[in-house]
């Protein structure tokens, strides 16, 4: 571990465009549970795909009891030491930017001014239909179980759902960020999600030195298909 810190360091300490690429991991400090992990939201609620949430009011309900048992973990949830390292190495201009896999916004709470959001924010509430924002806590306080839009359409966090493909323009932006970095922090992600755990492939092959700090053993990016596939996501 000793080493691989002083290793860590030291690639930062010569690096000129880092680069930060965040997961669940980062947040679980903060309160905010892993929700894949044993016991977490999504072992406790069948997963809602986006294709049911535009075709069945049931399946809404589904989503917003989920949804709505989520966010009263992110509610109170506030930066850690992790948000706040990363928001000074940006400030030093030793940190060119964060990609997240995180829903929470609290790299930007804590003073990151570039973040990518791969998977969107749950700080926003939209409907479907016509793109209208909404009051987030108004909605989640609502006991309005499948909550619509004065148009008529359905409201939904600004989030990715099972099934629901990322913004290509915000991937674009996420990979055009991870191969101009000369150094790719990976924290606090399982790496098991395509096409978010492509970055650091990406990053390696533009020719960054890539550092991966997590929990759990970090898996064989090869197994897991295309960089471009469909996304899948906990949100």
């Amino acid at each position: 571990m000793s080493r691989g810190l002083d290793t860590a360091r030291r690639l930062l300490a010569a690096s000129r465009r880092a680069v930060a690429f965040t997961g669940a991991g980062v947040s679980t400090a903060s309160g905010i549970p892993d929700f894949r992990s044993p016991g977490g939201v999504w072992t406790r609620h069948a997963p809602v795909m986006y294709a049911d949430f535009l075709a069945s009011e049931e399946a809404r309900r589904r989503y917003w009891r989920a949804r709505r048992e989520m966010y009263a973990d992110f509610r109170g949830a506030r930066p850690n030491a992790a948000h706040r390292a990363l928001a000074e190495l940006e400030a030093r201009g030793r940190l060119q930017g964060v990609v997240t896999q995180n829903i929470d916004g609290l790299h930007q709470e804590a003073g990151s001014t570039r973040v990518i959001e791969l998977h969107g924010t749950n700080r926003r509430v939209a409907c479907v239909a016509c793109g209208r924002d909404h009051d987030v806590a108004a909605v989640y306080d609502s006991d309005d179980e499948a909550p619509c839009c004065g148009c008529g359409g359905p409201l939904k966090a600004a989030t990715i759902s099972f099934g629901q493909a990322l913004d290509p323009d915000v991937l674009e932006a996420a990979f055009a960020l991870a191969r101009s970095a000369d150094l790719l922090i990976v924290a606090g992600s399982s790496l098991v999600v395509q096409p978010a755990a492509a970055l650091p492939v990406a990053a390696a092959a533009a020719g960054a030195d890539v550092v991966i700090v997590n929990r759990d053993a970090t898996p064989d990016p090869g197994k897991h298909g295309s960089a471009r596939g469909a996304a899948e996501d906990a949100s």
